[in-house]
């Protein structure tokens, strides 16, 4: 990734942008939330001439049906392949935003403001970027890189708690597979919103930065990312399914604890750690057994995992804290133990 690729400050001019790119036409990609909230906070910094296209918010509208309605306005006004779309929002809109600029006339340049935490500190960074099909996540995508990510920290403050915490548990995950001071972070402070937002989004994009540009396609390290993401992806696929409001940063927290339990069984943890993971996640994200009630779905849904290889289930385990291994068969036996495990927490809030 270039050097200057990202940017972490409330202040920055996009006014630069014309003549930093000299586009065609400039876009802005936005979803009902972001119109609202995110968009007046940058719109003087927008040129009067920036064509908006707005799409609906939600995992249920990451779709091929949403890409449609963004490429056929993207040929009503006439974008060309000089042309630039900025991306204003989350993840949802980031993956599905970047889909589609990346495959419209064979690709067009973007920039992406991510205005969640989980977009600042991961789905923004490192090019992956799809939708949903069939009810399997991200199972069509591209990878391609944005011009600039610019991140405004402030966006913060439009959020709701509960989606500070969907991108907490990313950063966690971070923790738990690079770096573990990020733990100690977020358990010296009782309270989300008094954690130290900016230290953590710049320790985050660094240790994701680090890893993407080692392994831009995926090929070896980068699979430590999906630590936690085989089960809690069944998971966030089957609560789409069944209409039930569950976030991803939800799903991937329950998929911790259950993929931290088989670590523990093949010893690559001890008790004490995994009792920590459980801890801390439980804490912030409550318990929740009856998401994982339903296992031969759970386990079908696995089997579709696009991490797979031969029909065999392949999960990234930690191994010890701060470090992550990755391409581990995983029986079927042993994510119904983990499930289990999860279901019959005995955790009071």
């Amino acid at each position: 990734m270039k050097a200057d690729l990202i940017t972490i400050s409330d202040e920055f001019d996009l006014t630069t942008i014309s003549d930093e790119f000299n586009p065609s036409k400039i876009g802005i990609l936005v979803d009902e939330h972001t119109e609202k909230l995110c968009l007046p906070l940058i719109k003087n910094h927008l040129s009067d001439f920036i064509h908006i296209i707005v799409i609906k918010s939600g995992e249920q509208n990451k779709s091929l049906d949403t890409c449609v309605k963004v490429w056929k306005e993207l040929v009503d006004i006439q974008f060309d392949r000089s042309s630039l779309l900025i991306l204003l929002g989350g993840g949802v809109l980031g993956d599905l935003g970047g889909f589609c600029v990346s495959t419209f006339m064979r690709g067009i340049r973007f920039i992406h403001i991510p205005t969640t935490l989980l977009a600042m500190v991961d789905s923004a960074i490192g090019g992956k970027l799809g939708v949903d099909f069939m009810g399997y996540k991200n199972m069509i995508g591209t990878f391609a890189t944005a011009e600039k990510i610019f991140i405004q920290p402030r966006f913060l403050k439009t959020l709701p708690k509960r989606e500070l915490l969907n991108g907490l548990a990313e950063v966690i995950k971070y923790g738990l597979i690079f770096e573990p001071s990020l733990l100690d972070l977020i358990e010296s402070e009782d309270k989300v919103d008094k954690l130290p937002f900016l230290k953590i989004i710049e320790i985050s994009t660094n240790i994701k930065t680090k890893i993407v540009d080692a392994d831009p396609k995926e090929c070896g390290l980068r699979k430590i990312l999906n630590f936690g993401h085989t089960i809690g992806h069944a998971i966030e696929s089957m609560a789409l399914k069944n209409h039930k409001d569950l976030r991803h940063g939800e799903a991937i927290a329950i998929g911790m604890i259950c993929e931290s339990y088989i670590s523990l069984k093949r010893t690559l943890i001890k008790k004490h750690e995994l009792e920590r993971i459980q801890q801390l996640i439980l804490n912030i994200f409550g318990h929740h057994p009856y998401l994982v009630s339903s296992f031969e779905i759970l386990i079908d849904l696995m089997l579709h995992d696009k991490k797979n290889k031969s029909h065999k289930i392949l999960m990234s385990l930690l191994d010890g804290l701060g470090n992550c291994t990755f391409n581990i068969v995983v029986s079927k036996e042993e994510i119904l133990s983990s499930l289990n495990h999860y279901k019959n927490l005995n955790y009071v809030n």
